[in-house]
């Protein structure tokens, strides 16, 4: 499992997938699909798009990755995660192909998200790529649009080592003749994506020249964005319950696809674009992204865990008003870490936490490298006792934020 344990875990060709796929007769090409890639925020765009699907009156099917806490949030159906009994039966049936094959865990999870979505006969399914794009094992189907929110960067050991690299890797999900949506203009990937489009005859579509997008209210649960089509004139209010200010890129990207899903023949009403993006987390069950978990003091979460994703949060911290910030920190051990600490406050109260995984860098490593840099803070090896310990420590007026790891999120008690 690429998630508890890193590289070792991946297969980087489709061959295993195309296996599982043709065993289980198919059924990638028997539903109608979205495919979403992105360094961040595909995750959240892809919950907004099955939201607004499920409000528009559509049997929409999501699978993200990684999951927080249970495995079944990977595969859901408006809103409900697949039931374990679908799980074991998927398991008892697939078993002679796995012995077979050797497939990867997200391979066999792919499949069985493919499996489950045509059986329950969904109109759409949100698919977001696990790692990448070109060689994911999501690749394998022909949907009616793909998005790539944004290139940074992270898994560079994987993915390549420059941004240009990283995009080319992404650029992968782009298909013959399928309109594809960028989420941000970036002026080393621009034309990467261009040259791809142009070769698959397919119309791109770079959300931030269609939109600008500014978020003119603020509060911890809640985001009000503003977007202005720089095209038609037209002016667009949303409010969120996603509340991260980076999600103003990330409901522009959405905005942008649904304006061309429709063109295909899609009925997604302005009322359910808005209720759907208002109503993400409640209709999808999304989390880890800017929760609040308590108030006094105020205690958030977000999952953000690479050099752009903590650098999106960090905009966010003026806008909170608060006294002392006290940062709740883990990471894996395939980042930069040295270059994610010096991103951060040095006025803030630190606590170096980590997850329960072998990828997981331990916090105590942590603590090493932190001090390296003349940076010192508690150590602890669960982060519900790092949490309990910044409480201790926080006045009613501080900020407590984690971050730093989905699974050191996954991990927090709820």
């Amino acid at each position: 499992m690429f998630s508890r344990i890193g590289p070792a875990a991946l297969k980087n060709d489709l061959n295993n997938t195309i296996s599982i796929c043709n065993f289980l007769s198919n059924p990638e090409k028997k539903i109608k699909t979205i495919h979403i890639a992105g360094t961040n925020g595909k995750g959240s765009v892809s919950h907004m798009l099955a939201s607004i699907f499920q409000f528009a009156g559509y049997k929409t099917g999501l699978y993200t990755s990684p999951h927080l806490t249970d495995f079944r949030e990977r595969i859901r159906i408006n809103g409900e995660m697949i039931s374990k009994e679908s799980v074991e039966k998927f398991t008892h049936k697939i078993m002679p192909l796995i012995e077979e094959v050797q497939p990867s865990f997200f391979e066999v999870t792919v499949g069985m998200a493919f499996d489950y979505f045509e059986e329950k006969q969904v109109n759409i399914a949100i698919i977001e790529t696990g790692l990448g794009g070109r060689l994911d094992s999501t690749n394998v189907i022909i949907p009616e649009i793909s998005i790539i929110t944004n290139i940074g960067y992270d898994h560079t050991h994987i993915l390549g080592n420059t941004i240009e690299e990283i995009a080319a890797e992404k650029a992968g999900i782009i298909k013959a003749s399928i309109p594809v949506v960028i989420g941000r203009t970036q002026t080393e990937t621009k034309n990467i994506f261009e040259k791809r489009a142009t070769e698959m005859g397919s119309a791109i579509y770079f959300a931030d020249k269609q939109y600008t997008s500014t978020a003119f209210h603020l509060s911890p649960s809640l985001i009000s964005v503003h977007l202005s089509d720089m095209l038609s004139g037209e002016e667009l209010d949303f409010q969120s319950d996603m509340p991260g200010l980076y999600q103003k890129e990330n409901i522009a990207t959405a905005v942008t696809a649904i304006q061309i899903l429709e063109q295909v023949g899609w009925d997604l009403p302005a009322s359910s674009v808005k209720a759907g993006i208002g109503h993400t987390k409640q209709t999808t069950g999304l989390s880890g992204r800017w929760d609040v978990l308590s108030l006094e003091p105020l205690l958030i979460c977000d999952v953000a865990h690479n050099i752009d994703g903590i650098k999106e949060i960090l905009k966010q911290l003026p806008t909170i008003k608060h006294e002392k910030l006290h940062l709740v920190l883990g990471f894996s051990k395939d980042k930069d870490i040295i270059a994610l600490i010096e991103l951060l406050p040095k006025d803030a109260s630190f606590y170096f936490t980590q997850a329960h995984i072998p990828r997981a860098l331990t916090n105590e490593e942590l603590k090493k490298i932190a001090k390296s840099i003349r940076l010192e803070g508690k150590s602890f090896e669960d982060v519900n006792a790092a949490i309990e310990d910044a409480k201790i420590n926080a006045g009613p007026n501080d900020l407590i934020l984690v971050c730093g790891s989905i699974f050191v999120v996954g991990e927090i008690r709820r």
